[in-house]
């Protein structure tokens, strides 16, 4: 009989990779890449890929005429054919445990060759043993790269997420609405993308940062509950977990407060992982910014494992230790890990973390290690003692590593030797799962080079109620309706309860420097939707790329992009950015000015 499959059309009518035992008997015809041939002197064997996966087809002169057998024989790899035959059990001898056809294979009887190839630039599919090619070269042929079957299983779940979301959204009542990319530019932490316009000499649009205003709008105007799956650009610099374009879910709902919208995040979350395959807690631990700075260092923590940080101010306090001495005297702490049987460090692995620290800030770490009730690691140490060092919660086998300085110094030195301990002493477990709620953050923080307030997430965010009379006397102390969640030490996404008062939004521009001319000119169209009626709204949004890396176990975000740039923001598989031709310059108004070193 022959199979009827949703993807069947007039020229197949299965996928290779679907094909299982209860198929045999079955006339089927074929479409795909030739994946690898074996001619052995007159029987063929075709290993034939498509995005489902592979099945082997095999070619014999009692089967399938003389002619037939040749083409097959003469085909080379990465060549488009299609095949008809019959599927057949193998010989359970001959059976393939390595892929999820290998109980069958496709007794063929015909073979035309659809797509001539030239022999591929770069090795399509790896097998045992063999590496990949140089990420640039495989950039440069992404057409070829995407052919991998990690990379097609990759963008597979990528397109499964995204249904999971729009289906479970739409079941909560949210409606997915297009917000505009030719936007107006506005400050929300990252340099734009400009866009000349050909009408509008000397005026410029600019790829939205996130489509934050125009969700505003849409609760303000009454649609209650709003997602999307939005594009989004910044113009910044890049790492492995950051790209100039990107893909976020937004969310933004009306008449809701924060533990609504951290609800509704927890339960999405929960359909993308289980669509993942995986099933997490239901609700999510919380933390507010300054337990965690303060015992991690870092506003998004890993909790997979201990070593958190501890205050030893009042110990090193009571030595004569002119390093620690001198960083209290200035108003600074000392702060530090204690590493259970960390005593086992060499020198050289102290050494290589102390340099971590280094890199973060740190003048560098007072070492205290403790054998029996001998305290040694620096000078600091014989001077705190057996005594000083058990008042820190330095045991018999344990090591102690403090910083001295000013938190903004200290904090980030620590969190990077929190995270290399782990690493070096092997204490994340494999396959833990640590889910967290990160609130309270501050609303604004000091520019250090002018001292000018700026805004920790972006000036749309409200306050807690409780702050409110802070930005008047304090603003630097106020708190903000804010919440990211993270796993495992990584940022999932972010968001806050909006400001939908007029005034206080006023307030906010004017502690930011913005005075009301040029509040009016960014930002007028906002102030305006406000005082037309604004309900109490917030949101969220959940870096979609950075979930879907995640979830594919993938070392990078371009390994979960179809077609991603590099970490200089290059695409090299089109060669853009490019240079534009001057007439085209010319129309949009735009010369180009050689810049001199």
């Amino acid at each position: 009989m022959t199979r009827s499959e949703p993807l069947a059309t007039s020229l197949r009518t299965t996928l290779c990779g679907q094909l299982r035992s209860t198929d045999a008997g079955s006339q089927v015809r074929l479409g795909g890449w030739v994946h690898r041939a074996r001619n052995l002197g007159g029987l063929v064997f075709i290993d034939l890929r498509d995005r489902e996966g592979i099945v082997q087809v095999s070619f014999d002169p009692a089967h399938a005429p003389a002619d037939v057998v040749a083409r097959a024989g003469a085909l080379g790899n990465e060549t488009v054919i299609l095949v008809e035959g019959e599927v057949v059990a193998r010989p359970p001898e001959m059976r393939n445990a390595d892929i999820a056809t290998g109980d069958v294979e496709v007794r063929g009887r015909a073979v035309e060759v659809v797509g001539p190839a030239t022999p591929p630039a770069i090795p399509v599919a790896r097998g045992k043993g063999e590496n990949l090619a140089a990420e640039e070269l495989r950039l440069r042929h992404r057409h070829l790269d995407l052919r991998r079957p990690e990379l097609q299983k990759n963008i597979m779940l990528r397109h499964r997420l995204m249904q999971r979301t729009r289906r479970f959204l739409s079941e909560k009542g949210f409606l997915e609405i297009e917000t505009p990319i030719l936007t107006k530019p506005t400050p929300e932490g990252a340099r734009d993308y400009l866009v000349p316009s050909r009408v509008h000499a000397g005026e410029f649009y600019a790829l939205p940062q996130s489509p934050q205003l125009y969700k505003q709008l849409l609760m303000v105007a009454g649609f209650d509950r709003y997602f999307q799956i939005a594009r989004c650009f910044r113009d910044e610099d890049l790492r492995a977990d950051r790209q100039p374009e990107f893909t976020q879910i937004d969310i933004e709902a009306s008449f809701v407060g924060q533990e609504d919208i951290m609800a509704l995040a927890e339960q999405l979350i929960g359909q993308l992982w289980s669509e993942a395959g995986y099933t997490i807690p239901e609700r999510f631990p919380r933390m507010t910014y300054a337990d965690a700075m303060e015992r991690y260092g870092i506003d998004r923590p890993d909790l997979r494992f201990g070593l958190e940080i501890v205050d030893a101010s009042e110990s090193f306090r009571a030595i004569d230790f002119s390093i620690t001495a001198k960083a209290l005297a200035a108003g600074g702490r000392v702060r530090g890990i204690v590493v259970p049987g960390g005593a086992k460090l060499s020198r050289k692995q102290v050494d290589e973390i102390e340099a971590v620290a280094r890199s973060a800030g740190a003048g560098g770490l007072v070492r205290v290690k403790r054998t029996g009730d001998t305290v040694e690691g620096s000078p600091a140490a014989k001077l705190l003692g057996a005594a000083g060092a058990t008042t820190l919660g330095i045991g018999d086998g344990d090591y102690g590593l403090f910083a001295a300085g000013a938190d903004r110094i200290t904090s980030p030195a620590l969190d990077r030797v929190r995270q290399e301990v782990a690493r070096v002493l092997e204490l994340i477990p494999a396959g833990e799962r640590k889910f967290l709620w990160v609130t309270d953050f501050p609303m604004f923080e000091h520019d250090p080079a002018t001292g000018a307030l700026g805004a920790v997430h972006h000036p749309f965010t409200s306050p807690l109620p409780a702050d409110l009379p802070l930005l008047a006397s304090a603003p630097e102390r106020a708190r903000a309706r804010a919440y990211d969640v993270v796993l495992n030490g990584t940022e999932l996404g972010g968001g806050s309860i909006r400001i939908s008062d007029p005034e206080t939004q006023s307030k906010i521009f004017a502690l930011l420097g913005i005075d009301e001319q040029t509040a009016r000119a960014r930002f007028g169209f906002l102030l305006d939707g406000l005082r037309s009626g604004a309900p109490p709204h917030g949101g969220i949004a959940l870096g979609f790329d950075r979930i879907a890396m995640l979830l594919a176990d993938a070392p990078s975000l371009r390994d979960v992009i179809a077609f991603p740039k590099t970490t200089a923001a290059r695409a090299l598989f089109e060669g853009a950015p490019a240079p534009v031709p001057p007439n085209d310059l010319e129309e949009l108004h735009v010369t180009v000015v050689e810049r001199h070193a």
